[in-house]
């Protein structure tokens, strides 16, 4: 039997789970004000991950207009803050 490190086990154990996506949400929800900044943190309604598609939920138009524009910078900014290419397609609502 292999040793594995307490994260390596948690990483195991969420690659398995059906909670993964929840908890990768809530880990993106912690770091998206640095990720995007104060501005669109505040204005930003909600963040879901399902799968692998980030679907963001403003009620701003001028902000949804924004992001839609800077979907794939999103994306990439997302998967570098994480260290896993965990998102594949940003929706913007």
């Amino acid at each position: 039997m292999g040793e594995y490190s307490f994260k390596e086990a948690m990483q195991q154990f969420l690659d398995g789970s059906r909670i993964k996506g929840g908890i990768q949400a809530l880990q993106i929800e912690e770091i998206w004000e640095e990720i995007m900044g104060k501005t669109i943190a505040r204005y930003t309604d909600k963040l879901q991950l399902i799968g692998d598609k980030l679907i963001i939920t403003t009620s701003v138009a001028p902000l949804k207009k924004e992001l839609l524009y800077q979907k794939d910078k999103i994306r990439q900014r997302v998967n570098e803050a994480m260290r896993r290419n965990i998102v594949h397609e940003v929706i913007i609502q």
